[in-house]
């Protein structure tokens, strides 16, 4: 089997303040049994993920001496104001021949590598792709966030994930335009979006939660534990086969 070229460039924002999960540091730096969260997804890219070749941290310096493990294989980059302002610092910081960048949120410690290698897949085919799923609950839209002003069908709804893939040069066109003409975007492939160009939804898994309040904690240490007994079986099977 052929190896993986490795021409995807990985940018983790961790430069959020997380205030929903009022802790005394941003949420991604929390222990999750055991384990800071970014760190999840740092040595899921580095470790299990063929096809990588380079991984930028977005992160404030005083936060940095906290991954000296990871040494030369990591490089980092200065958060923005905005999200948009640390995708692009990320960006910079990546290889100019990158084929694809895949932007990650440092506080999503549980997607999948088959997750990944479907979005990277899907981003080869049509230049923009981003993790999600359909959305499950009813949802209601509303003007003064009081009274119900209609249901809106879910049927065509998804709530997006991260990793969101994208060609660098489709991704710095996308800047410039938000740039010029003062738009808001809301996540990555948005900038996309603004160009009018092609976005392929991924199927994802709902399980790839984003960590922001303490519940989510909860349920995500819960996850982690049924992964890891499910492992923990498999292997016992093995042995006894």
């Amino acid at each position: 089997m052929m190896a993986a070229k490795e021409d995807v460039a990985v940018v983790i924002l961790a430069g959020g303040t997380g205030s929903r999960m009022k802790a005394d540091r941003p949420k991604q730096f929390l222990p999750l049994r055991g384990k800071m969260i970014i760190k999840y997804s740092l040595d899921l890219f580095l470790n299990d993920i063929e096809g990588i070749c380079k991984v930028v941290v977005v992160l404030a310096e005083q936060y940095r001496p906290d991954f000296a493990e990871y040494g030369s294989r990591v490089t980092f980059a200065d958060p923005g104001k905005e999200r948009q302002d640390s995708v692009k610092s990320g960006l910079a910081a990546c290889p100019e021949d990158a084929a694809l960048v895949a932007i990650h949120d440092a506080a999503r410690p549980l997607v999948t590598p088959a997750e990944i290698y479907s979005v990277f897949a899907d981003a080869r085919e049509h230049g923009a792709a981003v993790l999600g799923v359909p959305v499950k609950a009813t949802v209601k839209e509303s003007d003064d966030g009081k009274f119900v002003q209609r249901t809106v069908d879910r049927s065509r709804l998804w709530e997006v994930h991260t990793p969101q893939v994208i060609e660098p040069k489709l991704l710095l066109k996308g800047f410039e335009k938000v740039a010029a003409e003062n738009l808001e975007v809301t996540d990555d492939v948005s900038v996309v979006e603004q160009l009018g160009a092609p976005v392929r939804l991924t199927l994802g898994e709902y399980t790839n939660l984003k960590v922001t309040t303490p519940d989510d904690m909860v349920v995500a240490g819960q996850i982690l534990d049924e992964r890891r007994g499910k492992r923990g079986l498999l292997r016992r099977l093995m042995f006894w086969r």
